[in-house]
């Protein structure tokens, strides 16, 4: 694959999660509260399985083809070379805090609701909007 190529694929996928990912920080997550106890658990088990066809190839889309960027960049100090390498580490950070603190999250929540956990998840997402936010920018500034 040549880089155009691979740098478009990855622009698409990172810009696509940076809208989701501030359409879950702003919209979605908020209007989880108002769900109310008696219907969160089924609720919370419909959000886990369709967000997972939402996000889920997507990031394993965006994750290979920056991965593809760093084998193309090589390890060298070009402008270019630093803003994949900061890339991929936004990358580790998304899928860290999504595996450890988001997943978990929802677990509790498919048990029922829980204010807290729920407070908790929409502080630690704004981890990953910050993180998907630069990634879109480093991405852009590729270009």
């Amino acid at each position: 694959m040549d880089l155009d190529w691979v740098l478009k694929l990855h622009l698409a996928t990172t810009i696509y999660m940076t809208g989701v990912i501030w359409f879950v920080q702003i919209v979605h997550y908020p209007l989880m509260a108002l769900v109310g106890a008696d219907n969160f658990s089924v609720y919370e088990e419909s959000h886990r399985r369709r967000t997972f066809w939402v996000v889920g190839p997507a990031m394993l889309v965006e994750a290979i083809s920056g991965a593809w960027l760093v084998r193309l960049y090589g390890i060298d100090t070009s402008i270019g070379a630093v803003l994949v390498w900061l890339g991929m580490l936004l990358i580790f950070v998304n899928l860290l805090v999504t595996a450890c603190v988001s997943v978990p999250a929802h677990g509790r929540l498919a048990q029922g609701y829980h204010p807290d956990v729920l407070r908790w998840l929409v502080l630690t997402n704004w981890i990953r909007t910050t993180a998907w936010t630069l990634r879109s920018l480093l991405v852009l500034a590729l270009l």
